[in-house]
C-alpha cells in the first residue's frame, strides 16, 4: 500500500486493488462537476488482496482523522475492511452489521459512518435486465453465484426478499475456492435470511474444472454470474474454456474492466445456447452514485442519476 498523504482539498477515496485501472478515475472529476462538488478528488488506495487487518485500520484512521478526507467506496476489500476495523466506526447500517461488509465510508460531523450498499445497488442492477416475475415464469431457473465474498451475500439477501414471495428462483448454488468464505455466506444465510422455501446448495470448488461440472446441474434459464472478481482484478475466469451454460440462461458478469474472460466465454456460445449477456456496467454506476450520495450528503436519482451515466459512458472501458 503506497503512503497515505493528507489531503489539501475535498477527497473521496477508492478502496480497491488496481484501482488507477478504474474508469472511475476519468469518470469523477465530471461527476463532481456535474453535482457542484467544487474541488473535490478522487484518490486511489491499492491493498493488495486479503491483507493485515492492520493495514485496513491504518486506512481507516487516516480518512477518520484528515479533515479533507470526505469519505471512500470499498471494493474487494468490503468482509476484511470490516472485520478489521468495525469497531472504529460510531454508525454502522443495518446491512453492513447483517452481513458484515462494508463498501461506503462517510462522516456526519465527527460521526465516522459504515455501509453496506450492495443489497441495494446489485438490486438495482439485477433489474436492469432480469424481468419481472422471471422465476415465476421460468420455475426450472436456478441462480449460480461463482464466489462467496459481499457481492454474493448482497445478492442472496436480494433474491429473497419478502417482496418477492411466489418469485423465488428454485434454487440458489454457490460455489468458492475458499472454505472459510463458503462456511461465512451458508451461516449469514441460513441465520439471517428467511429461505422461503428456497433450496440452497454449496460447493467448494478450488481446482480448474470443479465450477463447470457443479454448472451442468443448473437448470433451462438459469442465472449464472461471475461473483469471483476473476476477469477484473486477476485474469482468468472461474470456468474453463469446457464449461456448458444452460439453454437460454441468463449470464451475469458483474465486472466492467479487466480482460472479462467469463463474459468471453459466454460470448462463445451466445446463438448455440441462446444466451443473455450482462456485463458490470449498470452495477458499476449504481454501486458509485450510491457511496458518492452518501459520503457528500446528495441526492442523485432520476434525471441526475441518467445524466451521470451519459458522463460515464464517454469513458465506457468495458
Amino acid at each position: 500500500m503506497q503512503e497515505l498523504e493528507k489531503a489539501t482539498q475535498p477527497t473521496m477515496y477508492f478502496i480497491g486493488v488496481t484501482t488507477g485501472k478504474s474508469s472511475i478515475m476519468k469518470v469523477f472529476p465530471e461527476w463532481a462537476k456535474a453535482l457542484g462538488l467544487k474541488d473535490t478528488v478522487m484518490k486511489g488506495i491499492d491493498i493488495a488482496i486479503h491483507e493485515e487487518p492492520e493495514v485496513y485500520r491504518k486506512v481507516v484512521e487516516f480518512i477518520r482523522n484528515d479533515p479533507f478526507s470526505r469519505g471512500a467506496l470499498v471494493t474487494t476489500h468490503k468482509i476484511d475492511l470490516y472485520n478489521a476495523s468495525k469497531d472504529m466506526f460510531e454508525y454502522l447500517d443495518p446491512y453492513a452489521k447483517m452481513f458484515g461488509e462494508m463498501s461506503s465510508i462517510s462522516k456526519r460531523g465527527s460521526e465516522l459512518r459504515g455501509h453496506a450498499k450492495d443489497p441495494i445497488t446489485c438490486g438495482q442492477a439485477l433489474e436492469e435486465f432480469v424481468p419481472k416475475n422471471y422465476w415465476k415464469e421460468h420455475p426450472e431457473a436456478g441462480v449460480m453465484i461463482m464466489g462467496a465474498g459481499g457481492s454474493a451475500i448482497s445478492m442472496c439477501s436480494y433474491f429473497l426478499r419478502k417482496e418477492f414471495a411466489g418469485n423465488y428462483p428454485s434454487k440458489i448454488v454457490i460455489a468458492n475456492r475458499s472454505k472459510p468464505r463458503l462456511d461465512e455466506i451458508e451461516r449469514i444465510n441460513c441465520d439471517l435470511l428467511d429461505p422461503g422455501g428456497v433450496e440452497f446448495e454449496y460447493y467448494l470448488t478450488p481446482e480448474a474444472g470443479q465450477n463447470d461440472v457443479v454448472l451442468q446441474k443448473m437448470g433451462p434459464g438459469s442465472l449464472v454470474i461471475n461473483a469471483t472478481g476473476l476477469g477484473k482484478d486477476r485474469p482468468g475466469s472461474p470456468l474453463t474454456n469446457d464449461a456448458v451454460f444452460p439453454k437460454n440462461a441468463l449470464v451475469w458478469e458483474i465486472n466492467y474492466r479487466g480482460d472479462l474472460l467469463f463474459m468471453h466465454q459466454a460470448e462463445a456460445q451466445k446463438e448455440k445456447k441462446n444466451l443473455y449477456i450482462e456485463d458490470g456496467w449498470m452495477y458499476f454506476i449504481y454501486g458509485w452514485t450510491s457511496v458518492i450520495a452518501e459520503v457528500f450528503d446528495v441526492k442523485i436519482e432520476g434525471e441526475v442519476l441518467d445524466k451521470l451515466d451519459k458522463i460515464a459512458a464517454k469513458y465506457n472501458a468495458r
